[in-house]
C-alpha cells in the first residue's frame, strides 16, 4: 500500500519511521522546528488524501478525526485511516476499516509495535462475513454499497444470505451464506430454489450485467471486474464523444460499467489525447497492439476492408478486446456509431470462496 504517516512529537516520529521501515511509505513530523516549509496538519491530510491508500496519525485520535472530516466522502472511495498512540499500545482504524483495509493494516502495524489492534466493526468482533472485505478481494465492485448494511445486519441477527452467482463457485460457503445461479448451483453450494430461504432483502448477485430476472429486484449487486473494452476511433475524437458511446454502449446491453478493468486499441490510437482521457477517467490503462499483433489473434471477427487498408488489420475492436483479455470471451461484437467502435471482451471467472 501507498501509506504517509504523520506525527507530532519525537516519539512519535521515531514509531512512524520504525513502522516506515518495514511497511514502506513517507512520513513527516509536524514538531516544532522539523517539519517542511508551509506544511501544515490540513494541507497534508488533504494531499495524503488524495493520493495515498491509507493515512498513519500518531497522536490523538481527535486531531485525526478534525483533520479528515472535511474529505470524507464513500467507504469505496476513501482511504484507510488510522490512529496510534505514541508507543504503539493501541492502533485504532477510524475510517475504511474493510474496503480501504485499514482492519487489516492496523492489525499489520500491532503486530510492530507489540501494541493491540482495536477493532470496532461489528461483523469482525462477531467473527460474521463481511461482504465489502470478501468483494474486494475477488475484484469485484459494489454497484449499490447502501445494501452492505442489510447484508451485514442480516448475518449479525443470525439470519440467510442468499448469493446468485453467474460464475463457477469453488469452495465452501460460510455460515449463514447460501449460494444459487447458474454458477452457485454447479458447485453443490446452492440451488435456485434456495433463494426463498433467508430475508426477502438479504440478497446478493455476482453477475456484470444486469440480467432480466433480478434487475428490477432490490440485491446487492457485486461485479466481478473482468470486461475489456475494445476501441477504435477516428482521428481526433473528442473524450466526451467516447464517454457519450460508452454509456450508450453499457446501457443497451444491460452492462455494468463497472464491469469493465481496461481498454485496448491499435497502436496508432496511443497518441489520441480524447482517448488517453478517456481511459484516465475510468482509471483504465489501456493497451496498445500493433496490427500484426492483432491480425494474428484467433477467432472470427467482423472485418472492414477499408480498417484494413488504413490501419493493416480488418478489425481493431474486437480483436484488441479479444487479445487483451487473454484471448477471453468476446460477448459483444463491435459497435459504431459518432466514429467509435466499440466490443467487450471477458476474461475467464470464478467465485474463489
Amino acid at each position: 500500500m501507498n501509506l504517509s504517516y504523520i506525527s507530532f512529537t519525537e516519539r512519535g516520529k521515531a514509531l512512524a519511521e520504525r513502522i516506515q521501515d518495514l511497511l514502506g511509505g513517507e512520513s513527516v513530523c509536524l514538531r516544532r522546528g522539523d517539519s517542511k516549509k508551509n506544511l501544515s496538519l490540513s494541507s497534508w491530510t488533504a494531499e495524503a488524501f488524495e493520493h495515498s491508500q491509507a493515512l498513519i496519525y500518531i497522536g490523538a485520535a481527535g486531531i485525526a478525526v478534525r483533520a479528515i472530516a472535511p474529505h470524507i466522502q464513500s467507504k469505496l472511495s476513501d482511504p484507510a485511516v488510522i490512529v496510534t498512540d505514541e508507543y504503539g499500545r493501541f492502533v485504532i482504524p477510524i475510517l475504511s476499516g474493510h474496503w480501504g483495509g485499514a482492519n487489516e493494516l492496523a492489525r499489520r502495524i500491532a503486530n510492530i509495535t507489540g501494541g493491540t489492534a482495536v477493532i470496532t466493526t461489528a461483523t469482525d468482533i462477531n467473527h460474521i462475513f463481511a461482504i465489502d472485505t470478501w468483494a474486494k478481494a475477488r475484484n469485484c465492485a459494489i454497484v449499490n454499497p447502501e445494501y452492505i448494511k442489510i447484508i451485514s445486519g442480516e448475518l449479525l441477527r443470525g439470519g440467510t444470505v442468499n448469493i446468485w452467482s453467474a460464475y463457477p463457485v469453488k469452495g465452501a460457503p460460510p455460515e449463514n451464506v447460501i449460494f444459487s445461479g447458474p454458477g452457485g448451483g454447479s458447485s453443490g453450494a446452492g440451488t435456485g430454489s434456495e433463494l426463498l430461504s433467508g430475508s426477502e432483502n438479504a440478497r446478493i448477485d455476482i453477475y456484470h450485467q444486469k440480467h432480466e430476472t433480478r434487475k428490477d429486484r432490490d440485491f446487492l449487486a457485486l461485479v466481478p471486474r473482468i470486461l475489456i473494452l475494445g476501441v477504435g476511433c477516428r482521428r481526433g475524437i473528442e473524450t466526451e464523444t467516447l464517454e457519450r458511446r460508452f454509456e450508450t454502449f453499457c446501457r443497451e446491453r444491460d452492462l455494468y460499467p463497472e464491469a469493465f478493468d481496461g481498454a485496448a486499441s491499435i497502436d496508432i490510437k496511443s497518441s489520441e489525447p480524447g482517448l488517453t482521457a478517456f481511459c484516465r477517467r475510468h482509471g483504465w490503462n489501456p493497451r496498445y497492439f500493433s496490427a500484426g499483433e492483432l491480425r494474428r489473434v484467433p477467432g472470427q471477427f467482423h472485418a472492414s476492408a477499408f480498417v484494413e487498408e488504413k490501419t493493416g488489420v480488418d478489425n481493431i475492436c474486437e480483436r484488441a478486446a479479444v487479445l487483451a483479455s487473454g484471448n477471453g470471451l468476446l460477448i459483444i461484437p463491435k459497435t459504431a456509431g459518432d466514429g467509435v467502435t466499440f466490443a467487450a471482451a471477458a476474461r475467464e471467472y470464478q467465485v474463489i470462496i
